[in-house]
C-alpha cells in the first residue's frame, strides 16, 4: 500500500508493508525536507559515498528499493527506509527539522497501528481531512462510497493473480480510459494536477461514474471468473464501457460534460457546454 504522507505540507512517498507491519519512506523525499536541497538526489548520493555508520555499515546497505511513483507519474525504483533505518540516516544530516521530523515519524507509526486495531480510525481521519479541505458532506459520502467500491475491485484483482503495482495501474487506466475517453494522466493534466490524488479532485458526477465503472468491472470479472491481468483487462474494458454509455446518455440530456477540468485547487470553473 503506497501513500503520500505530508510533513509541513511537503510530500513523503510511503509504503506500508503488511508482512513486516511497518512503513517504508522515500529517503530522497526525507533528505529534501531536512536539507531544503534543490538536488536531494545528488545530496543523498554523496551521503551514501561519504557517511559510514558507527557499526561500519554503509548507508546504501541498510536501505532497500521499492517502486514508487515519481514526479513524472511513472513507477521508479527508489531508496526507502523503515523508521529505525531512517532515524540512523537523520542523525547524519545536520538540520533544525530533525527533531520535529522524528516526532512526525512516531505519530505516523502510532496512527497506522491504531488503524490496524480499529479500521474506523482511518475512515474518521480521512473524513476529517476532507472536511478541513472544505469538501461538502455530500461529496465526502460519495468519495468514501467510491473508495469502498474501489477496494472491493482491488481485492478481487489480488485474489485473481494480479500482484504488481504497475499491473494495478494498468488495469485502472483501462477502466478510466474507457469511460472518460482520457487516460488517468491526461485527466490529471486537464485538471492541472501533478502529485495530487485525481479522485480527491473529482466532481460528484465523476466520482459516481468512476464507481459505476469499477462496480461493473468487478461484477463482470466475477461472472467471467477472470484470472490474471489479461482477463481482468477485458473485464475492465467492458465495465468501463457501461459507465461510458451512461455518461453519454446523461450528457445528451444535460448538454454538459461529465468529465471536466474542475479541481479543488482553484475557484470552480464554469460548466462547459458540449458542442
Amino acid at each position: 500500500m503506497s501513500e503520500l504522507k505530508l510533513f509541513e505540507h511537503k510530500k513523503v512517498r510511503s509504503h506500508w508493508d503488511d508482512k513486516e507491519e511497518c512503513w517504508y519512506f522515500s529517503v530522497i523525499d526525507v533528505v529534501e525536507i531536512l536539507t531544503d536541497s534543490s538536488n536531494a538526489r545528488d545530496y543523498w548520493y554523496k551521503m551514501k559515498v561519504r557517511v559510514q555508520l558507527e557499526d561500519g555499515l554503509e548507508l546504501s546497505t541498510i536501505c532497500r528499493q521499492l517502486k514508487l511513483k515519481a514526479s513524472d507519474g511513472k513507477m521508479r525504483e527508489t531508496d526507502v527506509a523503515n523508521v529505525q533505518t531512517l532515524l540512523r540516516i537523520i542523525q547524519s544530516i545536520p538540520s533544525p527539522k530533525a527533531e520535529p521530523f522524528k516526532q512526525w515519524l512516531a505519530k505516523v507509526g502510532y496512527e497506522r497501528m491504531q488503524e490496524i486495531n480499529d479500521p474506523g480510525e482511518s475512515v474518521d481521519r480521512a473524513r476529517g481531512n476532507w472536511q478541513k479541505m472544505g469538501r461538502s458532506e455530500k461529496w465526502i459520502q460519495q468519495r468514501m462510497t467510491g473508495q469502498e467500491t474501489r477496494n472491493k475491485l482491488t481485492d478481487y484483482w489480488k485474489e485473481s493473480g494480479v500482484e504488481k503495482q504497475d499491473e494495478f495501474a494498468f488495469l485502472t487506466n483501462i477502466i478510466h480510459s474507457e469511460w472518460t475517453g482520457l487516460t488517468v494522466k491526461k485527466h490529471k493534466d486537464l485538471k492541472g494536477l501533478k502529485s495530487q490524488n485525481l479522485r480527491d479532485h473529482m466532481s460528484e458526477a465523476e466520482l459516481i461514474f468512476t464507481a459505476l465503472a469499477e462496480l461493473s468491472t468487478r461484477s463482470i470479472a466475477e461472472a467471467d471468473k477472470a484470472k490474471g491481468v489479461k482477463e481482468n483487462a477485458v473485464a475492465g474494458k467492458k465495465g468501463g464501457s457501461i459507465a461510458k454509455n451512461a455518461r453519454k446518455e446523461l450528457e445528451s440530456k444535460t448538454g454538459k460534460s461529465v468529465v471536466t477540468g474542475d479541481n479543488f485547487l482553484a475557484p470552480k470553473k464554469q460548466d462547459k457546454k458540449l458542442k
